[in-house]
């Protein structure tokens, strides 16, 4: 039987993320500029800015949730408000933390609230077993 051989064109990157995180920061900082991975590190910085913008996503999705569940769901409303409110300050708090991090994310926030606060709606709809309109179709609450 024989033994795969690793391909030759592949990486660091491929063979050591974290090494080649290093040797990149260090070809930067010596200004090695014609040794980096230019291609793995544009593909890296891209993913970066993805991945922020759907950790702002998903934060605004559970405020909004929460903040549904505050003003609508009369049921548990008593027995899990201490719970909600909670949640809505640790939200706030989170999203300000990213939009601290990254202020030109701001904009982004009013580009997907619509979006967000109608999928907010679904979610609190269908772990609250309760008809979708429940819940108000226009959004409330702010951040």
């Amino acid at each position: 039987m024989q033994t795969p051989t690793k391909p030759e064109t592949q990486t660091l990157y491929d063979q050591d993320y974290y090494l080649w995180i290093k040797t990149t920061i260090n070809q930067l900082r010596t200004g090695q500029f014609s040794a980096v991975d230019l291609e793995n590190l544009l593909e890296e910085l891209e993913t970066m800015g993805r991945s922020q913008k759907r950790a702002i996503k998903s934060l605004l999705i559970k405020l909004l949730e929460h903040l549904l569940k505050l003003k609508c769901w009369d049921n548990e409303r008593e027995r899990n408000q201490g719970h909600c409110k909670r949640e809505v300050r640790t939200f706030r708090i989170q999203i300000k933390d990213e939009l601290t991090d990254s202020p030109s994310l701001k904009p982004y926030i009013l580009e997907i609230f619509e979006k967000c606060y109608q999928e907010a709606r679904k979610l609190v709809s269908d772990s609250a077993q309760l008809p979708l309109d429940t819940f108000p179709i226009i959004p409330i609450g702010s951040l």
